[in-house]
């Protein structure tokens, strides 16, 4: 009788499936150990692809939250910048003075074309005083034993309480008061050997004197430096007009500050300069925008390749550029400011347009322009932009969430599925294992039952001796 044997393979190793579970790996204990495993690993494998479907979906939408997030930060920018633009518009008008040693001036919004002349017969002054004792240590020392004071300065006198009875504290308690109405220091009069003083000043043009005393006594802890005086002035020949502050309204939109004593002319007149540095503000972000959402357009387009809010924001930037309108004194397009397109659909601002430009000819670029909510170029822009990026409503600002929020919902999936897998790969372990466990003992078996038959048939040595 023949002997019967049975051929095994495999590697008698169980190694663990590579799938991220933390699964621990076991050791198998037939020969079909690896085989066993490598079904394992498959079952996984074959398990794990609809959650690399979702990884790889979470991939191209991180990559389009990035690009989205860019593009977002490029029209901020370019929202600010005709921001800008509003404000130099309805800032058009230029102040200019004859002596810049009397005032100074600025015009904003709200200012018309005009002369002021402007005589200051009387400069202001601010009131000072300093304490009438010292101290060696401020820190530690006060004026006096009081622990609250009545301070006077412009006529109104306030309520002090330091917090401790010392120079520093008082000079704080001072200054942490607005009402006070002066600012106060501390100044070493003594040289070598320090004697510190208490100095205040008013913060206000007043011919009222400083006096500060202890709550409850009419003693003055203080000697008078200077008295102030109020600013006295005239507006092309008016009344003389008294004020106690510097900074004065001589019309709508035109501001002052008084300096000094004398006459100086106040002129008002349009000028391109500020306007002409927003309008070359406006086209390099522009322009920034074109670029970026150019990097997502045609076959080798990036992450947004294909996706809608690319064309979206790309009419808006069309429109924009294109606008135009009649009956502005003859002014059309932007290409009347000098911004014209270039075959990369740039912006470019020729500045001798406005440079060149009469007062006439910027008010009516003025007119042309508008204002952000007083119609023309400027609100048709803001209206538009708002339609990309408002933070509620806005189409890119809509994408954004939406992104965010799949990616979001994405990695949960993930998440859940990884558990799933891990879940199976454990079950599938430990049934695979019973099933090693099982062939093992089947192979134990048949070597002993191999080794009996083999002492059955063939013949002992003696009998191998006697033939």
């Amino acid at each position: 009788m023949g002997s019967t044997s049975v051929g095994f393979t495999g590697n008698p190793t169980l190694t663990q499936a590579s799938t991220g579970s933390t699964t621990p790996g076991s050791v198998g204990l037939s020969n079909y150990s690896q085989d066993i495993q490598n079904e394992v690993n498959r079952e996984v494998s074959l398990a794990s692809l609809p959650m690399q479907e979702i990884q790889n979906e979470v991939n191209t939408l991180t990559s389009q939250a990035t690009e989205l997030s860019t593009i977002n930060g490029d029209f901020q920018t370019l929202q600010a910048a005709v921001s800008s633009l509003d404000s130099a518009t309805q800032g058009i008008l230029a102040a200019s003075v004859s002596d810049p040693s009397v005032l100074s001036a600025n015009a904003g919004a709200g200012a018309l074309p005009g002369a002021f002349t402007v005589t200051v017969s009387q400069a202001g002054a601010l009131s000072s005083a300093v304490s009438t004792g010292s101290v060696t240590d401020p820190t530690s020392q006060g004026l006096d034993t009081a622990t609250s004071y009545a301070l006077t300065a412009n006529g109104v006198t306030t309520t002090i309480t330091p917090s401790a009875n010392t120079l520093d504290a008082l000079v704080s308690a001072i200054n942490s008061t607005p009402s006070s109405g002066v600012e106060a220091t501390i100044v070493n009069v003594g040289g070598a050997t320090p004697q510190y003083e208490l100095s205040l000043q008013s913060t206000s043009f007043d011919n009222q004197p400083i006096t500060l005393t202890d709550t409850g006594s009419s003693t003055n802890l203080l000697t008078p430096l200077t008295t102030g005086a109020e600013f006295q002035y005239s507006v092309n020949g008016s009344s003389t007009i008294s004020t106690n502050t510097s900074s004065v309204t001589l019309s709508p939109g035109v501001t002052a500050t008084l300096s000094g004593a004398g006459t100086s002319t106040v002129s008002l007149a349009p000028s391109g300069t500020s306007l002409s540095n927003a309008l070359s503000s406006f086209a390099t972000a522009f322009n920034a925008v074109v670029d970026e959402i150019g990097k997502n357009i045609g076959q080798n387009g990036g992450a947004l390749a294909g996706d809608n809010i690319v064309y979206t924001m790309e009419q808006a930037l069309n429109s924009i550029g294109a606008f135009n309108i009649s009956g502005s004194n003859g002014l059309t397009s932007l290409s009347d400011l000098g911004l014209t397109f270039d075959t990369q659909g740039h912006l470019n601002l020729d500045p001798t347009v406005l440079a060149g430009a009469s007062s006439t000819q910027l008010s009516n670029i003025s007119s042309f322009l508008g204002s952000a909510t007083g119609g023309g170029f400027l609100q048709f822009a803001t209206n538009t932009l708002n339609d990309i990026n408002d933070p509620s409503t806005g189409a890119l600002t809509n994408e954004i969430t939406q992104t965010n929020n799949t990616i979001t919902n994405d990695n949960q999936l993930i998440s859940q599925q990884q558990d799933q897998i891990n879940q199976l790969q454990t079950a599938l372990q430990s049934q695979m294992a019973q099933a090693d466990s099982a062939i093992a003992t089947l192979e134990s078996q048949q070597s002993f039952f191999n080794s009996l038959f083999t002492a059955m048939i063939l013949p002992s040595p003696e009998q191998l001796s006697s033939l």
